[in-house]
């Protein structure tokens, strides 16, 4: 087997990234580090997580998750603890005793 030993890898012209033609592998024990990000097309699979997540996110979620929910939707039910709202749509005609719990 061969081994390169170098400070720096950069493409032919001395200006950007080398081209990975074959992707890379990093060995089991061995961790990818910098102070740069990772630009990601396509899936990524992890066993945990740690940051802020931005954009959508598909699949099941499991774990605590905190901070602003907008647009929720899924089957089952949402199951929520306290709703604190400023506008509510959707009591139903005769329903007046709901109607002034919810708003007393």
């Amino acid at each position: 087997m061969s081994r390169i030993r170098a400070d720096k890898f950069v493409n032919n012209a001395a200006n950007g990234a080398p081209e990975l033609t074959y992707g890379a592998e990093i060995p089991v024990g061995v961790g990818l580090t910098g102070a740069g990000g990772i630009n990601i097309t396509g899936v990524a699979t992890a066993t945990s997580f740690v940051g802020n997540v931005t954009g959508n996110v598909t699949g099941n979620v499991t774990g605590n998750v905190t901070g602003n929910a907008t647009g929720l939707s899924g089957t089952p039910n949402l199951v929520v603890g306290i709703i604190t709202a400023t506008t509510f749509s959707g009591v139903p005609a005769g329903y007046n005793n709901l109607k002034a719990t919810l708003f007393s």
